[in-house]
């Protein structure tokens, strides 16, 4: 490809809305440019990348028996009611005005439609479905680029097994495979056990690429490995200490006292004296958590431990069910469902609101003065906790997810009446397996991993040319002849070739460029070296040079072009 006859518009300064490297540098590199928020438009160099990861992940899915389809992106909006997901995705599906239409956020529903429509007997099953497709979700704060954006290229997979010990089959096979995918593209990753979120099912686990740019936060142990999604982390702390003699409640004014920390300072006491009382909604109904000191409540552990999604009462609801404002809630004497973390079980002589403004009770003993009390695991890990598994410190950190597999089991089968019958005549719901992959992120997790300041580093597992031709002052006769025939040669020996071979672009700007784009193998073809019969090549990784004989160049560059 010559570089006068292709459009790839290169920026040297960086764009006032990019923060990011890899949002920075796809767009200075000629890779994006956005129409939108959160939506963005590929210019050739960016979806030549694109397809060269949509080719490793096909031919992944395809080795496992994935059979590809294409999807409309434009769905009918009551089979997506049938599954309760119209209303789990709320805001974030995009609605079609005056049309029972709606944009595809992923796929469950339409695969589970049509595997209900066509698959009858158990002797047509396992089947492995996937696409590779346009998806549409109304982020409301769309960021970091194409990382999180409101229009997005998604493969999306979907299994579909007789029972339950085939889909922990059909699982592997996409775990393994996800694994030959994200080595292939040259990415760094780390599996993390994770939430099912809107998806619904049971096992899911993420594959992450540890970034500050990440959306979401990650608990890991270098020790021994362990790495969990912050929404089902856990790691051990010490529980709130049980008394031998349980104090009698008493209540004490506490005037101006809202936080546990102003608590805690007010009477003197510590933190894991005291029982945070916090109010939610859930099925209409308003419901009580109480966290230890100022543990904070894991909003995706809470609704998986219920089922549902949850809010947080609003300040107005709180004073008409408790009777106070927030900061002076609290378990005694509130009549609804109370919920307790674990770390609390049990814990007496605790500190917490009187459900009267300016006034908190101590001396509570959860076992004795709350009845009915449930506990769960409700509390979000903290950075320095101690690790579950091997006892060492964790690290909490931001992460990119590049895929997410789930277990559906029978979730969408029932709602949808997709069954089968089995060798008996039996019918039973098919079981189902969710796997997913934002193809652009891979894209951009790979920049995040290899950029210096001059720009991007392609390596040879994922480039988008083998080689970037620079011919120096192409207006000498000498240079531009013989960058002419390199470039000739090079295409008849198979290389993918960049050929910068611009007339009116001075040296410095092609060389920036190049290092821009991050070709891994520059060729430089200048009038001083040709003098002395040599070209110049260039490794962008290490920036190391060398000269060779015009007649070696290609011998040398077999062995630099892996």
């Amino acid at each position: 490809m010559k570089f006068s006859k292709s459009f790839i518009p290169t920026l040297k300064e960086v764009p006032a809305d990019a923060v990011i490297p890899s949002h920075i540098l796809m767009l200075r590199a000629g890779m994006t440019r956005m129409l939108s928020a959160g939506i963005y438009s590929f210019l050739p160099l960016g979806y030549k990348m694109i397809k060269k990861i949509t080719k490793i992940i096909r031919e992944e899915m395809d080795a496992i028996g994935g059979q590809e389809f294409h999807l409309p992106a434009l769905n009918p909006k009551e089979i997506w009611e049938q599954t309760g997901r119209v209303e789990a995705f709320g805001d974030t599906m995009f609605h079609v005005k005056n049309r029972d239409l709606v944009l595809a956020p992923t796929h469950e529903e339409i695969m589970t439609y049509h595997v209900k429509g066509e698959i009858k007997s158990y002797k047509e099953l396992p089947q492995i479905w996937y696409q590779i497709q346009t998806k549409f979700r109304n982020e409301a704060r769309p960021r970091s680029g194409v990382i999180r954006g409101r229009q997005f290229l998604m493969k999306d997979a979907y299994s579909f097994d007789t029972s339950f010990e085939n889909l922990d089959k059909s699982y592997q096979a996409h775990y393994e495979a996800y694994r030959k995918i994200f080595d292939r593209c040259g990415i760094k990753y780390f599996v993390v056990g994770a939430s099912s979120g809107a998806m619904g099912g049971s096992k899911s686990e993420e594959f992450m690429v540890k970034s500050d740019a990440g959306e979401d936060t990650v608990a890991y142990c270098e020790k021994c490995g362990y790495a969990a999604n912050i929404e089902v982390a856990t790691s051990l702390v010490e529980p709130v200490k049980r008394y031998e003699e349980s104090k009698e409640i008493y209540e004490i004014h506490t005037p101006n006292v809202k936080s546990i920390d102003e608590l805690c300072e007010f009477l003197n006491i510590d933190e894991r004296e005291t029982a945070k009382s916090r109010v939610y909604i859930f099925n209409d109904k308003p419901f009580m958590i109480l966290m230890n000191g100022n543990d904070e409540v894991n909003e995706t552990k809470l609704e998986n431990y219920l089922g549902g999604a949850v809010r947080p009462a609003h300040p107005d609801e709180l004073k008409e069910i408790t009777g106070a404002d927030a900061g002076s809630i609290g378990p005694i004497g509130f009549s609804g469902r109370i919920i307790a973390d674990n770390r609390l079980k049990d814990g007496n002589n605790l500190y917490s609101g009187a459900n009267k403004n300016d006034y908190h009770i101590g001396g509570i003993d959860l076992k004795r003065d709350v009845k009915n009390i449930e506990y769960a695991d409700l509390r979000t890990v903290q950075k320095g906790e101690t690790c579950t598994r091997c006892g060492a410190e964790l690290d909490v950190f931001k992460a990119i997810e590049l895929g997410h597999i789930f277990k559906l089991g029978t979730k969408y089968s029932e709602a949808l009446g997709a069954t089968f019958l089995d060798e008996n005549g039996k019918e039973k719901p098919i079981v189902m397996g969710s796997y997913g992959i934002g193809v652009e992120r891979v894209l951009a997790c790979y920049i995040e991993q290899n950029y210096d300041e001059k720009g991007i580093i392609w390596d040879e597992r994922l480039k988008p040319f083998d080689i970037h031709l620079l011919g120096l002052n192409m207006k000498k006769e000498i240079v531009a002849e013989t960058a002419e025939k390199i470039y000739s040669e090079l295409k008849e020996k198979g290389y993918d070739v960049l050929f910068d071979d611009r007339i009116s672009v001075q040296a410095g700007v092609k060389f920036n460029d190049a290092d821009l784009i991050g070709v891994p193998v520059h060729v430089v073809v200048g009038e001083r070296g040709l003098k002395e019969g040599k070209i110049e090549i260039k490794l962008r990784r290490t920036g190391e040079r060398f000269s060779v004989e015009l007649d070696n160049l290609y011998e040398k560059l077999k062995e630099v072009v892996k």
